[in-house]
């Protein structure tokens, strides 16, 4: 009894996989995509060409930055931050900030730290409180910066917590290693 059963699995296991063979492929016509990819960097880039930036979008934009594509993550981020997303626009100043997909700019950094924090983002708000703090892409105002790192402490954020622990001392949250980025521009 057992032979006629693995040998009915065997056959059904063979037929699935000839007809995998024959599987369509994406086609592309005048009415549309048929089996559209629907994961990974080709996903992506279908839906930045349609102009398609929703959360489930956005939130895989953080995926492609461990790619070798820095330059689709950031224009895939940059998309998402100007559609009002907080979390890309704080991710969009962590690009900025670093030189990924394109120049350090640490102006354009703090710039979307400070509308991440206007929007009401927790961690943009911290990060808006330290470059005020450092004058860091902008003008440096201390007392203007350590409101914003009270406002995320008070948004729970543990690490603003910490920050107002060690009294406002930068190294406590971001060590030396980056000092000489942070002196003031102005």
């Amino acid at each position: 009894m057992l032979k006629p059963v693995v040998m009915m699995a065997s056959c059904l296991v063979l037929a699935n996989a000839a007809l995998a063979d024959d599987a369509p492929v994406t086609v592309e016509n005048e009415l549309g995509i048929l089996n559209p990819q629907d994961t990974g960097q080709e996903m992506l880039i279908r839906k930045i060409e349609m102009g398609v930036i929703d959360s489930v979008t956005c939130s895989l934009g953080i995926n492609v930055t461990k790619t070798d594509n820095p330059e689709l993550s950031r224009t895939l981020t940059r998309r998402c931050a100007e559609a009002g997303y907080t979390k890309a626009m704080t991710w969009m100043s962590q690009l900025e900030n670093n030189g990924l997909g394109g120049d350090y700019n640490p102006d354009a950094s703090a710039e979307w730290d400070r509308r991440a924090a206007e929007a009401g983002d927790p961690v943009g708000r911290f990060n808006h409180g330290l470059n005020l703090m450092r004058g860091h892409g902008i003008a440096q105002d201390e007392a203007l910066g350590r409101r914003y790192v009270d406002q995320a402490a008070r948004d729970g954020l543990e690490i603003a917590k910490r920050l107002q622990g060690a009294d406002y001392d930068l190294d406590e949250v971001t060590p030396d290693a980056d000092n000489w980025r942070y002196q003031p521009l102005f």
